[in-house]
């Protein structure tokens, strides 16, 4: 109870000064917007992931498309989001927090106090951002509407939606036989129990997804799957029900961003064909058309740190392209790193360019 409160005081005295900011700067986002017919009759892009790297492709996907939306999964239970969605009985918003401020066309100051985290008290480790949404949700009639009410105040391009409103669990069974319960948990029993992910499935098994997720599918150009975790980020979005009914009817491009490193607890050791298999499963006989795959070397001094942690670069291995293209599908190989302050990210403006550049020319 204290910390439910403390919650809420907090988030009411954000919202103040939050809204005070936002009504300080709508005058410049509606100049902005003026600027910005051109993006209107851009592709129609869906992105269907969550994490880290959803977020940084859309930062560079809406400087060339204002028709993007982005479906976020809903399974995340570990940091601040575990917190709230154990203590207020709501959905989890970090990754679709991140996703909304990687499209909304706000000031840095906004940005910055969102993506706040406290460092002491009751609310030490959760963020501003976090407990907007949680007022949001409290004021609203279900989480849906609160995003969207969200995605309003803070000038949004293109729309972000959660794959499913209801509350999920992921589970993943390993080669083993093991069953591990909650995402946060999973790559945390992998390397402890030193076994691969054989399945990941969710509870209940017939969450269904908002019918504006179903719809964007449909009318999409091309929908992208990642970059992101690929059992815990991009899955997990096809367990929802009626997201491969929608996939299969959209006359859509498939595009699979590949993730640049292996991540540990998940995908150790994989290659980029181990990767596209796994994927497969999921999709359920639905062809992916392209696939990108970062080619650049990475500094070693850059990739020291990530050696440590048992994460390596993921490359084409010998071979391994033609196999793909043995499956119909074309690969985009480019140089499609980012590093900043020794982190690895993707480079989203690149990935973006060719994103569009497909659409252009399937086009003609």
């Amino acid at each position: 109870m204290i910390l439910c409160s403390t919650l809420l005081m907090g988030t009411f005295l954000g919202i103040f000064l939050g809204v005070s900011y936002v009504r300080y700067i709508r005058r410049i986002i509606r100049q902005r917007k003026n600027n910005k017919n051109g993006l209107k009759k851009a592709p129609k892009i869906v992105v269907i992931g969550g994490g880290t790297g959803l977020s940084v492709l859309l930062r560079g996907l809406k400087n060339f498309t204002s028709n993007i939306t982005a479906i976020v999964t809903v399974a995340d239970d570990g940091g601040g989001s575990g917190i709230l969605r154990e203590d207020l009985g709501m959905l989890p918003p970090g990754d679709i927090r991140n996703c909304i401020l990687a499209l909304a066309d706000t000031e840095p100051t906004m940005e910055k106090l969102l993506q706040y985290r406290f460092t002491e008290g009751m609310l030490k480790g959760q963020s501003f951002g976090n407990l907007l949404i949680a007022a949001m949700n409290g004021i609203s009639d279900n989480f849906e509407e609160a995003i969207k009410k969200i995605n309003k105040v803070l000038a949004v391009t293109g729309q972000v939606l959660p794959v499913t409103l209801e509350d999920v669990t992921l589970f993943a069974k390993l080669k083993n036989g093991s069953v591990i319960k909650g995402e946060s948990q999973i790559p945390v029993k992998v390397k402890e129990l030193e076994s691969k992910i054989d399945e990941v499935f969710m509870k209940p098994n017939n969450a269904k997804a908002p019918d504006e997720c179903v719809l964007a599918i449909y009318d999409a150009d091309i929908i992208v799957l990642g970059p992101g975790s690929l059992y815990t980020s991009i899955i997990p979005n096809l367990l929802v029900k009626d997201m491969i009914k929608a996939i299969k009817r959209s006359s859509a491009s498939i595009v699979y961003i590949s993730n640049v490193m292996t991540q540990p607890g998940e995908t150790d050791e994989y290659t980029v064909e181990d990767h596209v298999n796994e994927i497969n499963k999921y999709l359920k006989g639905i062809d992916i058309d392209y696939i990108f795959v970062n080619n650049e070397n990475i500094p070693t001094e850059v990739l020291e740190k990530y050696h440590k942690d048992g994460a390596k670069p993921l490359l084409l291995n010998e071979g391994e392209k033609e196999k793909l293209q043995g499956h119909h599908i074309r690969v985009i190989e480019g140089d499609f790193v980012n590093i900043k302050k020794n982190y690895i990210r993707h480079d989203a403006q690149r990935i973006s360019e060719k994103l569009i550049h497909i659409f252009q020319n399937e086009k003609r």
